[in-house]
C-alpha cells in the first residue's frame, strides 16, 4: 500500500464548504459548528442542500442526487480549499455512485474531513481519487461543539500539521505487541460496519495489505463487531494488515471489544493498540488516512512520517 496524495494545508481566508452526504443536520448545531470554523479565519460556505430532509426517509439529508451534487460541486470548485461533513448517520452509500469520479479526479486535491458514515467516502476518495483524507470530527458533532481539545486537534491538523505528527490517546493501551518492534504502514480505516459494507463495491479497496488499520464503532454489540471482522477475515480483505489501532467503541453486550480484537487478529501476530480516542466519543482525535506512519505499540504512539497536509 502506497501513501496517497496529501492536499495542501489551510490558511486564514481559505474558503471551505460544509456538506451533508448522509443524515439531516439540526440547524442550531450546524450554525454553532460553522462559527467555530469562522473563528479560525475560514470563509465558511454551507452547501445548498445541507439542511434538507428526504420527502420519504427522514434519516436522509434530502435526496441522493442533491447530496451528491453538493459534494461534487464543492470538490470541483477551484475556489474551495476544504470540505467538511456536517454529520454522519446514514446515506453516503446511497449517493456515492452518483458522483462522477472521473470528473472529480481532474480537480485539485483538497481537505476532506468527517467520520462515521463518511467512512464510505474516505474509502472512495482513496480508491478512486488517490487522495488522503481526515477521519475528523464533523461540524455538527457534539465532540466538536463541546470539547475544546477535539476542536484544537483538528485546527492544528489543518493549519499546523507538523505540530501533530505524533498522535496518542490519553488512555491508549497495548492490546498486543506483535513482534515487539515498531511497524510502518499507511493509515486507513474508519467505522467497522462501514468498512465491512464497502467490501466488493466499486469504490471499496481490494485489500489492506501494508496498512495500519484504524477502526472504531458505535451502537453495535460485540457479537455484531465480531461478525463484521470475521466477514472481512473470511474474504481475505485483511490479509497482510500491518497493525490495528482501535479508537472509541461503546461496549455492547457480549464482552470487551479489545479481547475480541486479540482473538480475531491473533493469528496475524501484529501490533494492536486500543482506547486511542478517535471516532464516536465525547472527545475525538483527528486521524489522517492515506499517510505513511509508524506505530510503536509498546508506547501506544502513532507517528506520521510526514505531516497530514503539505
Amino acid at each position: 500500500m502506497q501513501p496517497l496524495t496529501r492536499p495542501r494545508r489551510l490558511a486564514a481566508g481559505d474558503r471551505v464548504v460544509v456538506v451533508a452526504p448522509s443524515g439531516p443536520v439540526p440547524k442550531d448545531r450546524l450554525d454553532t459548528g460553522c462559527e467555530i470554523l469562522r473563528g479560525w479565519g475560514l470563509d465558511v460556505q454551507v452547501a445548498p442542500h445541507v439542511t434538507d430532509r428526504h420527502d420519504q426517509f427522514e434519516y436522509l439529508a434530502g435526496s441522493d442526487a442533491h447530496r451528491a451534487a453538493d459534494l461534487q460541486e464543492a470538490w470541483c470548485d477551484p475556489r474551495v480549499a476544504g470540505i467538511f461533513c456536517a454529520r454522519g448517520g446514514y446515506g453516503a452509500q446511497r449517493m456515492i455512485d452518483l458522483l462522477d469520479w472521473d470528473t472529480m479526479a481532474q480537480a485539485e486535491p483538497k481537505v476532506f474531513a468527517g467520520y462515521s458514515d463518511i467512512t464510505a467516502l474516505h474509502e472512495a476518495f482513496a480508491n478512486c481519487l488517490g487522495v488522503a483524507t481526515l477521519h475528523a470530527p464533523m461540524v455538527a458533532a457534539s465532540s466538536f461543539l463541546t470539547d475544546p481539545g477535539t476542536a484544537e486537534h483538528l485546527r492544528r491538523t489543518l493549519f499546523e500539521p507538523e505540530s501533530v505528527q505524533t498522535i496518542t490517546g490519553r488512555q491508549a493501551v497495548t492490546i498486543s505487541p506483535g513482534a515487539g518492534e515498531p511497524v510502518s504502514g499507511v493509515t486507513l480505516g474508519g467505522c467497522i460496519s462501514l468498512l465491512a459494507a464497502e467490501l466488493a463495491t466499486p469504490t471499496g479497496r481490494p485489500n489492506v495489505t501494508g496498512g495500519i488499520l484504524l477502526i472504531e464503532e458505535v451502537g453495535e454489540d460485540t457479537y455484531r463487531i465480531d461478525r463484521y471482522i470475521t466477514h472481512m477475515l473470511r474474504t481475505g480483505w485483511l490479509d497482510g494488515v500491518a497493525a490495528v489501532v482501535l479508537g472509541s467503541v461503546e461496549e455492547g453486550d457480549g464482552g470487551p471489544v479489545e479481547e475480541l480484537l486479540a482473538d480475531r487478529f491473533g493469528h496475524f501476530d501484529i501490533p494492536i493498540v486500543g482506547r486511542f480516542g478517535f471516532g464516536h466519543g465525547a472527545a475525538t482525535l483527528t486521524m489522517p488516512l492515506g499517510v505513511a506512519a509508524t506505530l510503536d505499540a509498546d508506547r501506544a504512539v502513532l507517528t506520521l512520517d510526514a505531516p497530514a497536509l503539505v
